[in-house]
């Protein structure tokens, strides 16, 4: 295992480790259906209305998934702020189960931190301050060690 104090950095589907992203298009089975993205599950399952999660589906792209996602006229599952990091965690140990090319790449990490490197979001990534909770990133540091404790298999 690499043993390095340089950070991972990923944002959006380029570079490296662009497939972290869930804007990296890797069609991805979650909860019995078959979604264009990662992004477009998470954002689907933000909702109940089904109209909502369709057109979430229908979306040509992850932007598009997250832009409907986002909408303040879509009204959220009651406990969606208690849950999204629980559902965005449970999608994206679907994707490295369902492509274990991305959980070797997770493996090549070594000990790094990893870094949703988003110059906005404070929340998912570190935001405009670099200061931000990174819970993305964490996720993937979590589920490196699920893979690394064999409880994740690739």
């Amino acid at each position: 295992m690499k043993e390095s104090k340089e950070k991972i950095l990923f944002w959006n589907d380029d570079g490296e480790y662009g497939c972290f992203s869930n804007f990296a298009i890797y069609t991805i089975m979650y909860n019995e259906e078959l979604w264009p993205s990662t992004e477009h599950a998470y954002q689907a399952a933000k909702f109940d209305e089904e109209k909502i999660i369709q057109e979430i589906f229908k979306a040509k792209t992850p932007l598009g998934a997250f832009n409907i996602g986002r909408d303040p006229k879509n009204i959220l599952k009651k406990d969606w702020f208690e849950t999204r990091i629980k559902v965005m965690e449970e999608i994206v140990r679907e994707k490295i189960k369902q492509y274990p090319e991305i959980g070797k790449k997770l493996i090549e990490t070594g000990d790094r931190e990893i870094i949703e490197a988003s110059p906005i979001d404070s929340f998912w990534g570190w935001g405009p301050d670099k200061k931000g909770e990174n819970n993305m990133g964490k996720i993937w540091m979590k589920l490196r060690e699920e893979i690394i404790n064999k409880e994740i298999i690739l």
